[in-house]
């Protein structure tokens, strides 16, 4: 089932390692089959408060998703972000098709 990653980025210093993060991580994701979906995009806030960046990167599913963010390739250039900004990632999957929002009372 798919699965996604999500950055919430609440500040970034864009600089040379970001730059380098960034025309880096597509390579990292070719293997995994992971695709960007949301990069930065301005957000149209509706409810709550939100500050920052939104990023979701979709996978084929979350082993996928794990494998990806465990890689060495990854690795390799992570710090290259978290030294630089700070954000929250988390890894989630998906639901499948013909899901409805009543399935998720079996778990209460």
């Amino acid at each position: 089932m798919t699965a996604y990653a999500l950055g919430h980025l609440h500040t970034v210093d864009f600089n040379a390692e970001i730059v380098e993060y960034l025309e880096r991580i597509d390579a990292t994701l070719d293997a995994f089959g992971g695709r960007f979906l949301v990069h930065g995009n301005p957000i149209d806030l509706r409810e709550g408060s939100w500050a920052g960046d939104l990023v979701i990167i979709e996978f084929p599913d979350l082993e996928l998703a794990r494998a990806w963010y465990d890689s060495p390739a990854y690795r390799d250039i992570l710090a290259l972000r978290t030294e630089n900004a700070v954000c929250d990632v988390l890894l989630v999957g998906g639901v499948g098709a013909g899901y409805r929002a009543a399935a998720s009372l079996a778990a209460h």
